[in-house]
């Protein structure tokens, strides 16, 4: 046995203030260090990467929407985080929300249901002296009270844009169903309703399709499901969507990027929508207690899908529901401008389904996708340190799109009624 002698342990009781603040930094050190990762600090910023065809009308756009070339900067200690800009967009929706006044519109569908949406008009003149709708289709379970939706709304309201906001059927908390089925994936019928409602009141408008993620997916399967539903529409722009339904669930129960865990608390609050109608629900012949008791017990919207969504419209399977109400099978019969933008940091998003707009621009020339290096889902917040801006980098970026398309068509007619066809081209 290994005797210390006094001289050993006053040698080695003057090392330990030394060994532990050695462990100290060592700790600081770890912790700077899973900070910097989770926060992606040293991810550099950067202009979103635009991808189209070299035609006119791209040029023109790249030439008058500077958004889209220019650098695109998150808060700094924050915002290249994918899952904080999420976290953030999910939690507070946007910051200093204003309180835009509308007013709702009730339309009675076949079925018995009652779509509802808000209408909004316009706060200002229209740079071109036009008179242009917005029809905005909103995100999973949301309607025109969402904080995200209010700020988007009030925005285009000041630069001259009536909006129409739709209310997903179920989702609005005081509004009862009036027959037993709710919103869908991709069913269309009430986003149909009123558009055609905004056609009959204001014939003489034309039409920008906004779409924000599920949202984005029904409007664009919208424009394609018929022709005449691009009729006075100027453009679409989709924004963090998935495009494939069934590519987009099936990576929703993988792991990486915490995505099973989105997926937990968005069926979460599914359930909680849905069992919120169960007395409604429950008078469909294709919906029984059965089915709400495995709703209980779902953790994944797949389950949701499988034992209640597939069932409000008849389909037989799963496989088939996502594959008829994916926009992915429609959006190329959509002959209307259309931009579509997503985030590389989307947790939502596996990057995987990125290819599907990737490689719908290398047949649609009326096509343009926008992949932002950061921005999370649906956040895209602005910022110079911590506090994010009011307005996003997406508000700004729609308007600014939609702006640059009504000034190519005002220029387009006038081109067309001077008769000249030496008349300045309006990419000029």
């Amino acid at each position: 046995m290994t005797i210390l002698e006094d001289g050993d342990m006053q040698t080695f009781g003057s090392e330990l203030p030394a060994m532990f603040d050695g462990m100290k930094l060592a700790a600081v050190a770890a912790i700077l260090y899973v900070i910097v990762r989770c926060l992606n600090l040293t991810s550099p910023t950067a202009a979103p990467q635009i991808i189209s065809q070299d035609t006119p009308l791209c040029r023109y756009l790249l030439k008058s929407c500077p958004m889209l070339s220019k650098e695109y900067i998150p808060p700094l200690l924050w915002g290249k985080s994918g899952h904080l800009q999420t976290a953030l967009y999910g939690k507070m929706g946007r910051v200093s929300t204003p309180t835009p006044c509308g007013l709702r519109k009730f339309l009675p569908m076949q079925d018995g249901a009652t779509a509802t949406f808000d209408l909004f008009e316009a706060l200002g003149k229209h740079s071109t002296g036009d008179d242009v709708t917005m029809v905005i289709c909103p995100g999973i379970g949301n309607h025109s009270e969402k904080n995200y939706i209010r700020t988007f709304v009030d925005y285009s309201q000041r630069q001259g844009y009536r909006c129409a906001v739709l209310n997903h059927l179920g989702a609005l908390p005081d509004m009862e169903l009036t027959s037993p089925r709710m919103f869908t994936y991709g069913c269309t019928w009430e986003f149909g309703a009123m558009v055609a409602y905004i056609k009959r009141a204001f014939p003489q408008t034309q039409l920008v399709v906004v779409g924000f993620s599920l949202g984005g997916n029904i409007a664009c399967k919208f424009l394609g499901e018929n022709r005449s539903n691009q009729e006075q529409v100027l453009c679409c722009i989709s924004v963090c969507q998935g495009y494939n339904a069934l590519r987009a669930q099936e990576t929703f129960l993988q792991w990486d990027q915490c995505r099973r865990l989105y997926n937990l608390v968005l069926a979460g609050n599914m359930k909680k929508l849905i069992l919120s109608h169960r007395g409604s629900l429950l008078t469909s012949s294709n919906i029984g207690d059965t089915d709400l008791n495995k709703l209980c017990a779902a953790t994944s919207l797949m389950q949701i899908d499988d034992n209640i969504m597939r069932k409000f419209h008849g389909y037989n399977s799963l496989r088939e529901y996502y594959e008829k109400e994916s926009c992915v099978h429609y959006v190329h019969n959509v002959s209307v401008p259309l931009l579509l933008v997503n985030s590389s940091d989307d947790p939502l998003v596996h990057r995987s389904l990125l290819a599907i707009p990737y490689m719908l621009t290398e047949k649609m020339p009326n096509m343009m996708f926008a992949l932002t290096e950061h921005g999370g889902h649906m956040g895209f917040f602005e910022g110079a340190v911590l506090f994010p801006h009011p307005l996003t980098w997406m508000d700004k970026v729609i308007v600014e799109y939609t702006d640059a398309i009504c000034h190519w068509k005002k220029k387009q007619q006038a081109c067309q009624g001077s008769g000249n066809s030496n008349s300045t081209s309006p990419q000029d």
